[in-house]
């Protein structure tokens, strides 16, 4: 057998190849472009790689041109944890050095004595890839909104706090294209007290409003003309500047959110398991294409659904030593479908009767607080999903949550 370790850089990568004795058998200094990709796969043919027996790579990234290169065909890409390589690199050296070429005689001797213990990049569809993609990108983009939305709150509560008062009844806030509009045209208290109600309106109706837009002119204009404190004209003027900056930037992320949104509604249900995926109470198509995006496609990735609710962290993990011993949380995990499952068992609790007869169950008889008894939720329902795709079914409420039938009283 020989292994294939790479060092990745941004520019440069080292490669080294070992056989099964541990032997050095090459090294090569390669660039990150067609040429160098070229030298990698020489250099592997070299050495007896095929199609059909292809050499196993391990590499601390699982992104970019060169990984997409490696993947083709069936051989196996092991992406090693960077934490993971370091500890590896103390058994063969106790002084501590360190090297691009050393690091690559690393990875290639993890593959060696401990290619069982590692798991290879999942053999994912191309469409799933892609929704992958889309559904991080899209992720990314709320979270980046969110951040712009609570950068430009902080502002205007220094300045114009007038604003906030009046959007505070509007869900998403500073986010909703109506309250856009009324900042890009009213950056000051100073300013926004002088609208019109004929200019409120205007404003609205170029947001897309088409009902309620007299009573929230009307509401708006009280708002903006009430009795609040202002600063120095000339500072006020200057943090207004600073608030259209801000304005900018949540403008774009807002586009970008809902670009990338419509991407995933147009890529996710092309998906094989799209139908089963949307059949569970609680997932829609944006947080349905989250779950695909960190699970895949790829039905040998998981030997069972305990090993998907160990990655999703839904299961705990015992710790024990000696006479003590604690079950706790698992930190290490994939924070986003984690973070889908928050969501995804937080909906169920509305959408399921079985759900939330489970969650209340939690909460009354087990005594788990919300988040426990949520977080349970998401690990029992992480199973479901397991079964459902492995045997192409759907969802059914019965089977998932089946009720206990009370014992009928006899009639004297």
């Amino acid at each position: 057998m020989i292994y294939c370790g790479i060092d990745w850089a941004e520019k440069t990568h080292d490669v080294a190849l070992v056989d099964d004795t541990g032997q050095l058998l090459a090294k090569r200094h390669i660039t990150d472009d067609s040429v160098g990709y070229k030298i990698l796969l020489d250099l592997l043919a070299e050495h007896g790689d095929t199609e059909e027996n292809p050499i196993p790579v391990a590499i601390e990234t699982s992104r970019g041109l060169l990984v997409a290169v490696l993947r083709a065909g069936r051989r196996q890409v092991f992406a090693i944890n960077p934490m993971a390589a370091a500890r590896y690199r103390d058994r063969h050296a106790v002084s501590r050095k360190k090297s691009d070429p050393g690091d690559a005689l690393v990875l290639a001797n993890i593959l060696r004595t401990d290619m069982h213990a590692h798991r290879p990049l999942p053999n994912d569809s191309d469409l799933a890839r892609a929704i992958a993609v889309l559904a991080r990108a899209q992720q990314d983009a709320v979270w980046n909104r969110q951040q712009i939305a609570n950068q430009l709150r902080s502002l205007l509560r220094e300045y114009y706090p007038a604003v906030l008062e009046a959007f505070a009844k509007w869900d998403n806030g500073l986010c909703r294209p109506e309250a856009r509009e009324l900042l890009k045209l009213a950056p000051t208290p100073l300013q926004a007290a002088r609208l019109t109600r004929a200019q409120i309106t205007a404003a609205l109706k170029r947001a897309g409003r088409k009902r309620g837009i007299e009573p929230d002119t009307e509401r708006l204009r009280e708002a903006f003309r009430a009795d609040w404190a202002h600063q120095p004209a000339l500072v006020e003027e200057a943090l207004g500047k600073q608030m259209l900056a801000l304005l900018g930037q949540l403008t774009a992320a807002c586009t970008a959110a809902d670009d990338l949104a419509q991407a995933v509604e147009e890529a996710f249900p092309k998906h094989p398991d799209a139908e089963i995926i949307l059949s569970f109470p609680g997932l829609g198509v944006q947080l349905g294409a989250r779950v695909l995006a960190e699970t895949g496609d790829d039905r040998t990735r998981f030997a069972d659904a305990r090993g998907l609710k160990a990655y999703a962290g839904a299961s705990p993990v015992t710790r024990a030593s000696g006479k003590k011993s604690s079950i706790t949380r698992r930190w290490v995990k994939n924070d986003r479908l984690n973070h889908a499952g928050y969501l995804w068992a937080f909906a169920a609790l509305t959408a399921s009767p079985g759900a939330k007869t489970h969650y209340r169950r939690r909460r009354d008889d087990a005594g788990d607080w919300h988040a426990a008894a949520q977080h349970n939720l998401f690990n029992r329902m992480l199973g479901q999903l397991y079964h459902c795709l492995k045997n192409r079914r759907l969802f059914d409420e019965l089977t998932a949550f089946p009720t206990t039938q009370e014992p009928v009283a006899a009639v004297a």
